[in-house]
């Protein structure tokens, strides 16, 4: 198996695993490394689909600053509250729950009023439980009533109440950033199960008890789904006053409108200012508690509220592992535009579903497949970034060592077309030899060290004047070089280019000569064929190791006119060939600075040929 696949399987192993480990938790309770970001965007979905209008069941009768001065106390009275009990009473609601805690006595005859008024009706009155730490934790248990909210204490109303009106406990569970999430169906309190208060306000409602299962509570002939506990989802349907709400004042000047009565559940509760009895919510940072009671009230009565139950979760799993194995997938398939937007077109994909879910009434987990997505997308990717750096760094070295064995044009133009030269062209070039006389006899007595650093000082002057010149060195032979001047594709400077290369590296010689020890340079010399003509470049060598190079008769005369050069004991031999190619696009040499034309005889060549030399 091929490493790069090797890799993608591992990542997309542990990003499945890693998904999977975050989905078993989800499946078991929320996370709290999740629940934040899980707030956040529970809160922006909720605003993002907007305000809708609540179901005409429940109406709030406020206790607010109008009420407190008609009444002339905060909290109003319990004989001011039997009022407002009684006159909503009169006009027949199917229930009245007083969202108020009536734990402490009161005046005797207030407490004999209110007695008598919730009596007179079909009443549902406030409980509250005490948690430790403040937090609601769970109970261990299996079937219905598995992990319900374990209270420490409850803080009960007095008996005269609680024998005349039924019961139910007004504590909600919120989420990291404070807003009501959840209301608890059911709470544990020792040996004891109590309702919340909306459960008992809806079982009042309907004159029907509720019925339990793992995923939901039955009650009047719907299930609302539930969560994990029996917690009930919450959805605002807006800020303050969507839900209709009436002034206490009315009720104790007795002009409630009966409209808003008659046959609604009616919640008396407090939203007078400063009674610190509010929540941050979605559409309103300050939702008096009352609103989020009547919410959870007309979710349990119309089922309008959001479903997250245990087979939403599973859901949510699927996606924890199903989300980060598609976006690693498409990152090792591609690490490009197309790449990026394949993987965007599949974020954007599921964030489509998640919000259309949720505006359908699903909660899906949004933080969750982000939690599982985001750490293996970015330790891929990174890992990739890295490897591709090192491919990078590595093909960099690579074609560093390549610019050294081919020159630098020729390195260009290959890495542009793979196929150059795959094929051999017959094509005009200027061939250029150069080779270092007495190399050998010298070698043999300077050491291996020094014969080292004499080539590469003499490969980094060939290399310096050839490239500057425009040339190609197709190769270094020991003690010498062949140049070409017509790769990668021939020009009508090349035989001009390759004079004033033979004039360059005549006088870069020189000095380079000059500057070693006088026991080596009175050794060595150096000399210089050149000649223009058809050549046939090519390729050679196997498919593992190719060479770029040139053969031809004017490569054999190059390498032969050096011998012209050395017999002449000029530094270069130049055909007439190249010299008059060279002199239609520019004069190189300076005048009578050449002497010929000498018509030679070269070595394994019949006929004569025409040079000329220069000693430079």
């Amino acid at each position: 198996m091929r490493r790069p696949v090797r890799q993608t399987l591992i990542a997309l192993i542990l990003a499945a695993a890693w998904g999977a480990g975050l989905g078993l938790a989800h499946l078991k309770g929320d996370i709290p490394l999740v629940d934040g970001l899980e707030a956040t965007l529970t809160n922006f979905r909720t605003v993002l689909g907007g305000k809708h209008a609540p179901p005409d069941i429940v109406t709030i009768v406020a206790i607010d600053d109008e009420a407190v001065r008609e009444a002339g106390s905060f909290p109003l009275s319990r004989a001011a509250v039997a009022k407002v009990v009684t006159a909503i009473a009169a006009l027949k609601p199917r229930a009245i729950a007083l969202d108020m805690l009536l734990i402490d006595p009161g005046p005797e005859d207030g407490d004999l009023a209110l007695a008598q008024a919730l009596k007179a009706s079909r009443s549902v009155i406030a409980a509250a439980a005490v948690f430790p730490d403040s937090r609601q934790s769970a109970a261990s248990g299996e079937g219905p009533l598995a992990r319900l909210p374990n209270a420490q204490e409850l803080l009960l109303p007095q008996r005269r109440f609680t024998d005349v009106a039924a019961l139910g406990l007004v504590n909600v569970q919120t989420d990291k950033s404070g807003a009501p999430r959840f209301m608890p169906m059911l709470f544990l309190s020792g040996d004891r199960i109590e309702p919340s208060f909306p459960l008992s306000v809806a079982t009042a409602a309907t004159g029907a008890e509720p019925g339990f299962e793992p995923n939901g509570v039955t009650i009047g002939g719907h299930t609302v789904a539930t969560d994990i506990g029996q917690l009930m989802p919450i959805s605002f349907y807006g800020p303050r006053g969507t839900i209709p709400t009436i002034g206490a004042a009315a009720a104790l000047t007795g002009k409630l409108p009966e409209a808003l009565i008659r046959d609604h559940i009616v919640v008396v509760g407090a939203t007078v200012t400063g009674g610190g009895d509010v929540f941050p919510t979605p559409f309103d940072p300050v939702l008096p508690g009352v609103e989020v009671i009547s919410t959870a009230i007309s979710h349990l009565m119309a089922n309008d509220g959001l479903v997250r139950d245990r087979a939403v979760r599973y859901v949510d799993f699927g996606f924890a592992v199903a989300l980060p194995l598609i976006l690693v997938g498409l990152l090792a398939w591609r690490r490009s535009a197309i790449g990026l937007v394949a993987m965007l077109a599949v974020t954007v994909i599921w964030l489509s579903v998640n919000f259309i879910a949720f505006r359908s009434g699903i909660w899906l987990a949004a933080a969750l497949p982000i939690a599982a997505a985001v750490p293996p997308v970015l330790l891929f990717g990174g890992a990739q970034l890295l490897s591709g750096r090192r491919q990078a760094t590595h093909f960099a070295q690579q074609s560093e060592l390549l610019q050294r064995i081919q020159a630098p044009g020729l390195a260009e133009f290959l890495a542009r077309d793979p196929q150059f030269l795959a094929e051999p062209v017959r094509q005009d070039a200027a061939v250029v030899f150069i080779d270092i006389n007495g190399f050998t006899g010298l070698s043999e007595t300077i050491g291996p060290s020094a014969v080292r650093e004499l080539l590469n000082g003499f490969y980094d002057l060939v290399d310096r004047e050839v490239t500057a010149c425009g040339g190609a060195i197709t190769s270094f032979m020991g003690d010498g070089a062949m140049i070409l001047f017509g790769l990668p594709a021939p020009a009508a400077d090349d035989a001009v280019n390759a004079a004033r290369c033979c004039i360059q590296l005549t006088r870069s010689m020189h000095d380079w000569i000059d500057t070693l020890p006088q026991a080596n340079a009175s050794r060595i010399g150096f000399k210089i064929g050149a000649h223009f003509g058809v050549v046939v470049a090519s390729r050679l060598g196997g498919g593992n190791r190719q060479q770029i190079t040139a053969t031809g008769d004017t490569v054999n005369v190059a390498s032969r006119l050096m011998e012209v050069a050395a017999r002449h004991r000029a530094a270069l031999a130049i055909s007439n060939e190249l010299l008059l190619v060279a002199r239609r696009e520019g004069e190189p040499f300076e005048e009578n600075s050449l002497e010929g034309p000498i018509e030679t005889q070269l070595r394994g060549r019949s006929g004569s040929l025409s040079i000329w030399l220069w000693r430079g």
